[in-house]
């Protein structure tokens, strides 16, 4: 179905439509209270474990908070992938992968607010501030149906998505052979002009993982959809809360 096109790789038509069937009767069928329910216990996890993180970086210990911010980064990609693969194991595996995701975001945090400690001491703040107040906005635009996500707008962000892949792609196998690709991330700006178009893009995701979420317990999708639901929808909110922390990192370096 067309409402599945989504811009997260993680919450597509394919995914869904697979487990639909697959043990609903036993297991319950999903439902939007629940993905939410989940994804704020989810949230909580990565809370937890940022928080342990940035105290571990605050308290002087920043070889320790590297390695659980090094290790946070490459566990939770694995276990991304295997839930993408097997999202029926999405009840077991999805709060590991909210715990090993806070412990990238709060040593990424941590490193970010080093930085900044003196030219912009509430960065960190400032930019979980924005992170949730787009989330909330982006919900309620979705909730009241002020957006629809319509076919249009499915392709549209799905293009940009995978445009923005391709490029971080790009920079990043040049920057193995020594190009310097300053632009994309300097102060100038077209630099900021491209973390502005990224956050739009992110913020815009959400709408489509709303989507696929609510379509998905319209079609009766199996109990443990909920937990796949609620990792999908967490990857958005982290990629868009670097966007943002890069922004105004950016933002910041121009003062």
């Amino acid at each position: 179905m067309s409402a599945f096109k989504t811009g997260n790789p993680t919450l597509t038509e394919k995914i869904f439509d697979k487990s639909l069937h697959e043990n609903a009767k036993a297991f319950g069928v999903m439902s939007i209270r629940g993905t939410l329910n989940k994804f704020g216990f989810l949230l909580l996890m990565v809370m937890a474990s940022a928080m342990y993180v940035w105290n571990l970086h605050e308290e002087g210990n920043v070889a320790t908070a590297n390695t659980y911010m090094i290790g946070g980064a490459i566990g939770g990609f694995v276990l991304a992938l295997v839930m993408m693969f097997k999202p029926n194991w999405a009840g077991y595996i999805a709060p590991a992968y909210g715990i090993l995701e806070g412990l990238f975001i709060g040593g990424i945090s941590a490193f970010f607010n080093e930085m900044f400690a003196k030219s912009y001491p509430n960065l960190i703040l400032h930019a979980v501030g924005l992170t949730m107040g787009v989330a909330l906005a982006m919900f309620l635009l979705y909730s009241f149906r002020i957006i629809n996500v319509t076919d249009r707008l499915r392709s549209i962000v799905m293009s940009a998505t995978m445009g923005i892949g391709l490029f971080y792609l790009i920079v990043w196998v040049l920057s193995l052979f020594g190009v310097d690709m300053g632009f994309a991330f300097d102060s100038s700006p077209l630099s900021i002009g491209i973390s502005l178009f990224i956050v739009g893009i992110a913020s815009f995701n959400l709408l489509l993982d709303f989507d696929s979420i609510e379509k998905a317990a319209e079609m009766g999708a199996p109990k443990y959809m909920e937990w796949y639901g609620a990792f999908g929808l967490l990857v958005t909110l982290v990629w868009l809360y670097l966007e943002i922390l890069k922004l105004l990192s950016k933002l910041n370096s121009r003062d």
